[in-house]
C-alpha cells in the first residue's frame, strides 16, 4: 500500500481508448491534493476533498448517511498529514483515490469508510482499538484485514503471510478483498516513479494473485485495467505494438460498429424491445489476445456491441431478433444467463454478420447483470445479510459473497505447512481460471477446476478420509481415479472398508487441486519407507493436522499460527500469539513484544528475534505460562544408523503418550541419520521427559528442538 507512489505521467493503459473506465473521468491528483490541503470542513458539511466521493456514492446509494465518511476523512487527513508520496503528492490522495474507485463500483458506506482509513493503522499512530471505538467492529475488521504484517516479525514470509491473513479475513467479509483490489489498482496506476525491478516485482504479484482474485470475485472493471497496467510493465514491446494497432485504427476512421449499432437499434425498436445499445472498446490485453488468435484484425474487432435491457426475458428476445435479421455465427454463441460463470457473471454472447461480411460480437444482458459484471461481489454485498454460518450450504451459490472456490481455498491454506508452500500453491491454484460443476448421487454439487480428476473429487467430498478411496463410477460406469471429469458429470466414489488404506504415489499425477495434493503428500511423507534401509515400522496412526479456524468477528486480529490459550500477558485484553520462529512451549523461559494490531508475540528468551526487537527499541511485555495444556513441537533426533532404529524411536515416543503428526528421515551421511518429528503432547510439561526417553534409545546421541524454518513448517 504505502510502498507504491504516485506518477503523474502514468503511461498508455490509463488513457487508452480500450479501457472500460473511460466513461468515468478521473479526478486529477494535483487537484485532489490541493483540496486535501484545504483541511477539514466545518462539522455541518463534507470536506471539499471528498465531495467527488460523496457524489459517486450517492449515485448508487441516494439515501446513504455521509457522516461516517466525513469523520473518517478527518481522521485520515490528520493522521497522514505531513506524509508525502514519492511523487510529492500529499499521502491522503491515495486513500481518497482508492475510495473513489470503490464508490464508482457501488460499494456501501462501511466499505468506503474503511477504505479512507485503510492505511492509518499501518502507517500512522492510529490503532485498531481507536478505529473500533470511533467506527465500530465492521470498519475495524476491514481495516485490520488489509493491514500488512510487519517484516520485523515475519521477515521474507511477510508478503505471503499478509495475503494469507487477507484471504482468511475475506472468508468472513469479502469487502476486505474489494478494498485490497482498489488499493492495488491505484498503486499500479501510479507505479512509474518506482525502480524498474520493483515495478516488475509488484506487477508479477498483481498478475499471479490479484488479477485472478478480481476475476474470481467478478470485479471486471478492476481486473481489465489491472491487466493493461501489468501488460505495459511486463511486456512493453507487445504493449507498444497493440498501442500502435489501436492508433492506426483510430486514424483510419469509419468504425463499422457504429453502423451496425444503428442497425441493431432499428431492429429492436421495430420489435418493441426497449434497449440501450453501446459500443464497448476492447482493452489492450483483449486486443492483444484477439490479434494473436485471428492474425490481422478487422475494424470491427477492436470492440463489441453491448445491449442492455430491463428483464431477463428481453435478453432472449434481443437474441432472437438479431439471429433473425442478421446471420448468426453459431460457434460464438454462449448462454451465461442459464448457466452463469462461477464468478456470478451473466450475459448472452453471440456474433452476427451483415450481408457485406462484417462481423460484430454482441453481449446481451440486463442492467443488473451489467452492474454485477463490472463490480462483481462489490455490487451484491449486503452488509445486513446473515453471517455465512447461518446461511444454507446446499450449493456453490448459497452465499454469493462467499463462493465455493473461496471456501475451498481457505480449507487447503490451513494445511499448507509453511509460507513458501502456501505462496506457490496459491499462485498455482489461482492460475486455474475455469471451474466445472460435478454432481454427487445424493444431489450435492462439487465445484472443481477444469481438468480435475476423480482424485480431486474424492478429497473435495471427504477430505483426508479420501485416502481410503479405491475407485469411482462416473455417470454410472466404473472409472479409474485418474479419470478426468467434465462439467455436469455425476461421480460416485467407492471407499475401502479398511481404514488403513492410503493413496498411491501416482495419485499426485492426477491431482489438480491443492487440497488433494497437500493431503496426498502429507500421507506419503509419513508412510514412506525409512532411508536407512530397514523396513518401515508399525508406527501409531498419525493424528490429523489441525489448524485453527479463521478468527471470527468481532475479534479482529486474526492470528495465523496457533494462539497460546495457556500464556498470560501483562497487558489486559491483549491477544497472544506464539512466535513461529522459535515455537516456545512450557517450561521455556519466554518474553513478549507488541506488534501491529496490539497482538503480543511470545518468543523464547534465546530467540534471535528477541535481540533484533531489542535493538530497534521495541519494549518487552511481561508474559508467563499459565496452566500447561497440550502442545505441538518439532524435535530433531541425531543418531548412528542401525537396523530397527526408527521402530525403536517411534515406540519410545508412543510410550510417552505423544502422537506423531509427521516424521521424516534424511538419507544417511557418514553413518549418521537425522530424524525430524512433529509431535502432539497432551501436556507441555511432559516435553523434557519425552526428549530424555528419545535420547535413551540406543544409537541416538542428541535430541533438540527445531527452530526457524523447520519449526515453522509444522
Amino acid at each position: 500500500m504505502s510502498a507504491e507512489a504516485t506518477n503523474p505521467a502514468t503511461p498508455g493503459p490509463t488513457t487508452a481508448p480500450g479501457s472500460r473506465k473511460r466513461a468515468r473521468p478521473r479526478l486529477d491528483l494535483r487537484r485532489l491534493g490541493r483540496a486535501a490541503l484545504l483541511g477539514p470542513a466545518t462539522r455541518d458539511r463534507l470536506p471539499d476533498a471528498i465531495g467527488h466521493v460523496a457524489e459517486a456514492h450517492r449515485g448508487h446509494h441516494p439515501d446513504a448517511d455521509l457522516e461516517p465518511l466525513r469523520r473518517a476523512y478527518v481522521l485520515a487527513e490528520s493522521s497522514h498529514r505531513g506524509q508525502m508520496r514519492k511523487s510529492g503528492e500529499p499521502y491522503i490522495t491515495h486513500p481518497l483515490a482508492v475510495t473513489l474507485i470503490l464508490a464508482q463500483l457501488g460499494a456501501e458506506t462501511t466499505t468506503l469508510t474503511a477504505s479512507l482509513l485503510h492505511d492509518t493503522v499501518e502507517d500512522t499512530d492510529v490503532t485498531l482499538e481507536q478505529v473500533r471505538t470511533e467506527f465500530g467492529d465492521d470498519v475495524c475488521y476491514l481495516v485490520d484485514g488489509v493491514t500488512k504484517l510487519e517484516k520485523v516479525d515475519y521477515g521474507a514470509a511477510a508478503e505471503p503471510e499478509t495475503f494469507r491473513k487477507m484471504l482468511v479475513a475475506t472468508g468472513n467479509d469479502v469487502r476486505v478483498m474489494a478494498i485490497k483490489l482498489a488499493d492495488r489498482l491505484h498503486n499500479m496506476r501510479t507505479l512509474g516513479v518506482m525502480r524498474p525491478e520493483k515495478q516488475a516485482r509488484i506487477a508479477k504479484v498483481t498478475r499471479d494473485v490479484l488479477i485472478p482474485l478480481a476475476e474470481r470475485l467478478g470485479v471486471q472493471a478492476l481486473k481489465t485495467e489491472l491487466e493493461d497496467l501489468v501488460f505495459a510493465i511486463l511486456h512493453p514491446q507487445e504493449y507498444a505494438e497493440v498501442k500502435e494497432l489501436i492508433a492506426t485504427k483510430a486514424k483510419a476512421g469509419g468504425d463499422p460498429l457504429a453502423d451496425i449499432s444503428e442497425e441493431v437499434r432499428g431492429v429492436l425498436r421495430d420489435a418493441g424491445i426497449a434497449a440501450e445499445v453501446l459500443i464497448r472498446p476492447r482493452h489492450f490485453v483483449s486486443v492483444h489476445r484477439a490479434h494473436r488468435k485471428r492474425g490481422e484484425l478487422r475494424p470491427a474487432d477492436f470492440g463489441r456491441l453491448l445491449v442492455l435491457v430491463h428483464e431477463d426475458a428481453d435478453c432472449y428476445g434481443v437474441l432472437g431478433e438479431l439471429h433473425t435479421c442478421f446471420t448468426p455465427v453459431v460457434s460464438e454463441f454462449k448462454d451465461f444467463i442459464a448457466l452463469p460463470k462461477f464468478n456470478l457473471y451473466q450475459s448472452l454472447h453471440t456474433a452476427v454478420a451483415r450481408a457485406d461480411g462484417e462481423v460484430a460480437e454482441v453481449l446481451i444482458r440486463t442492467h443488473q447483470m451489467h452492474q454485477v459484471a463490472e463490480a462483481g461481489v462489490v455490487a451484491l454485498r449486503n452488509p445486513y445479510a446473515p453471517p455465512p454460518e447461518e446461511q444454507p450450504a446446499d450449493g456453490e451459490r448459497a452465499d454469493p459473497t462467499r463462493p465455493g472456490w473461496l471456501s475451498r481455498l481457505l480449507d487447503w491454506q490451513q494445511a499448507a505447512p509453511d509460507s513458501d508452500t502456501f505462496w506457490s500453491t496459491l499462485r498455482e491454484d489461482l492460475a486455474q481460471d475455469r471451474e466445472i460443476a460435478v454432481y454427487r448421487p445424493d444431489g450435492g454439487t462439487l465445484g472443481l477446476p477444469a481438468g480435475a480428476s476423480c482424485v480431486d473429487a474424492a478429497y473435495a467430498q471427504y477430505g483426508e478420509d479420501a485416502h481410503a478411496c479405491i475407485g469411482a463410477r462416473v455417470n454410472g460406469r466404473l472409472a479409474t481415479l485418474g479419470t478426468v471429469l467434465r462439467d455436469g458429470d455425476t461421480v460416485q466414489l467407492l471407499m475401502a472398508q479398511d481404514p488403513a488404506s492410503g493413496p498411491a504415489r501416482d495419485w499426485l499425477d492426477h491431482a489438480r487441486t491443492p487440497a488433494a495434493r497437500i493431503a496426498i503428500r502429507r500421507w506419503l511423507s509419513t508412510h514412506s519407507a525409512p532411508a536407512t534401509g530397514s523396513p518401515a515400522p508399525a508406527a501409531p496412526d498419525p493424528a490429523p493436522v489441525t489448524v485453527p479456524a479463521a478468527t471470527q468477528r468481532p475479534q479482529v486480529s486474526a492470528a495465523l499460527r496457533p494462539a497460546a490459550a495457556d500464556v498470560v500477558a501483562d497487558r489486559e485484553g491483549a491477544s497472544v500469539r506464539l512466535a513461529g520462529c522459535c515455537t516456545p512451549v512450557p517450561p521455556d523461559e519466554i518474553t513478549g513484544f507488541t506488534v501491529r494490531g496490539g497482538v503480543v508475540t511470545v518468543h523464547r528468551v534465546g530467540c534471535p528475534t528477541v535481540a533484533r526487537m531489542t535493538e530497534v527499541g521495541r519494549p518487552e511485555v511481561g508474559v508467563r505460562w499459565g496452566d500447561a495444556t497440550e502442545c505441538r513441537v518439532t524435535l530433531i533426533a541425531e543418531s548412528f544408523g542401525r537396523q530397527h532404529l526408527l521402530a525403536d524411536l517411534t515406540e519410545a515416543i508412543a510410550l510417552e503418550g505423544a502422537a506423531i503428526i509427521s516424521a521424516t528421515v534424511e538419507p544417511p551421511s557418514q553413518q549418521r541419520v537425522r530424524h525430524t518429528y512433529t509431535l502432539q503432547l497432551p501436556d507441555a510439561g511432559e516435553l523434557p521427559g519425552l526428549m530424555r526417553a528419545m535420547r535413551n534409545v540406543p544409537g541416538v546421541y542428541d535430541v533438540t528442538r527445531a527452530e526457524g524454518r523447520a519449526a515453522a513448517a509444522r
